[in-house]
């Protein structure tokens, strides 16, 4: 990589450097062939692995119980059962109760959240399923969790809940004992550009900030420790009217394309100074479904000439350093709160890797490509930060697992409604 120097009025600084490795491939759909297969094989394929995980924990939990299946429940006697969670909701959006919707006169209301006091869960495996009743809360959980339970089966058939094991934090890569010098890694997301309300002035200032191009020298010199630009999805936002289905004019394809072209004159200023990750989102032009594939380099001519330049796909993963992390743009948080409760949403964020699982809500009501062997959102190495992009607001925590693990977790505020990027220093990791 060539060295990359930041301008200031005494001396010349030069930019620090990290050692850099993607670890997207587990991402990629590339030699995956679509025969018109089912959702359930990706569900055969998680239950499979995460059984595994749960039955290798429980003599350490309770080994005093036997294991049994759900055909192998007996009325009143204590066993663990292990399977796939399946909430049934009384709000759950239905295509058709929408469609039946559409062709009534009473407006439609949007609901943000589709959990209700009467949701329950059921938990199933190979041999059958059984409803669940006691301690586990319908509120904190998913379609398609897979857990371990301690209970016993009813007269009325149902069986009741005494305790709860989730896969928790899995192992984690040792952390380097000396970090070293300062180093800084910027996240930003959000960024909407070709949105009425984006304002190109604010994300032009950041832009000149983390280059080295604006400030005193102390804040240049800040700026030449930034190893690492991460853009966590909505980069560009088209304007709605133009996808209708129609022919678009040439007059509407040079609307549709302006913001992207915005984009890379931006992201060229910055990959000419800094590496750069670019992942995809939910308004971006990608696939809709996860995991979703790098944004095409034909998009960017400017910035893509820069061999500090990557298109990412999202979920993203990759090593600073012998530091990983691990992050999406949002879309797996963002389906957890449509159809699960917590106080804040970095508290679903946590519980994505105490379950081990980025989405545990796709394929029900997150669409992700129908993988036949593997399920490529389970967490088999734990992070040292783990963030998530377009969020309404910054939150950070630092959560630790029972074997010493540490993992630092980021909220990404949308850039275009807060101004706000997050700046990680290394020795806080």
């Amino acid at each position: 990589m060539v060295l990359m120097e930041v301008d200031s009025e005494k001396n010349l600084l030069h930019r620090k450097q990290s050692l850099y490795q993607s670890l997207d491939e587990n991402f990629g759909i590339q030699k995956e062939v679509y025969r018109g297969q089912q959702y359930s094989q990706i569900y055969f394929a998680r239950l499979h692995l995460m059984r595994t995980l749960l039955y290798s924990l429980i003599p350490n939990w309770k080994p005093h119980l036997p294991v049994c299946t759900v055909l192998g429940l007996e009325e009143g006697k204590e066993c663990i059962i292990v399977g796939t969670l399946y909430k049934q909701m009384k709000l759950k959006p239905s295509i058709l109760d929408e469609y039946s919707k559409e062709r009534s006169a009473s407006p439609l209301v949007q609901r943000h959240n589709f959990t209700h006091l009467d949701d329950n869960l059921v938990l199933e495996d190979e041999s059958g399923r059984v409803k669940l009743s006691g301690c586990l809360l319908p509120s904190a959980y998913v379609t398609g969790n897979i857990i371990a339970l301690h209970g016993k089966e009813t007269s009325a058939g149902e069986f009741l809940v005494e305790d709860v094991l989730e896969a928790g934090l899995p192992q984690q890569i040792e952390r380097p004992i000396e970090l070293g010098e300062d180093k800084y890694v910027v996240f930003i997301s959000g960024l909407s550009v070709g949105r009425s309300s984006s304002n190109p002035l604010q994300f032009q200032l950041l832009v000149d900030h983390i280059t080295g191009h604006l400030g005193d020298e102390k804040e240049q010199n800040i700026a030449a420790q930034i190893v690492q630009v991460v853009i966590a999805g909505n980069s560009v936002e088209v304007p709605h009217g133009l996808l209708n289905g129609q022919n678009l004019g040439s007059k509407d394809q040079s609307r549709l394309f302006e913001p992207i072209k915005e984009l890379d004159i931006l992201l060229t200023q910055i990959a000419a100074s800094i590496p750069l990750d670019i992942m995809p989102g939910s308004s971006d032009p990608a696939n809709f479904s996860l995991p979703q594939q790098p944004l095409h380099r034909c998009l960017f001519p400017g910035s893509s000439a820069y061999n500090t330049f990557r298109s990412c796909t999202n979920p993203h993963c990759f090593e600073l350093d012998n530091i990983r992390f691990l992050g999406t743009s949002g879309q797996n948080i963002d389906d957890l709160g449509k159809y699960s409760e917590a106080n804040n949403n970095i508290d679903f964020m946590e519980r994505t890797l105490r379950w081990r699982h980025l989405a545990p809500t796709a394929p029900n009501t997150l669409g992700c490509y129908p993988f036949t062997d593997r399920d490529p959102f389970y967490v088999e190495t734990c992070p040292h930060v783990y963030f998530v992009g377009n969020q309404d607001k910054y939150e950070s925590r630092l959560i630790k697992g029972s074997e010493g693990q540490m993992v630092m977790l980021i909220c990404i505020p949308r850039f275009v409604e807060t101004g706000v990027a997050v700046v990680t220093e290394k020795e806080d990791i």
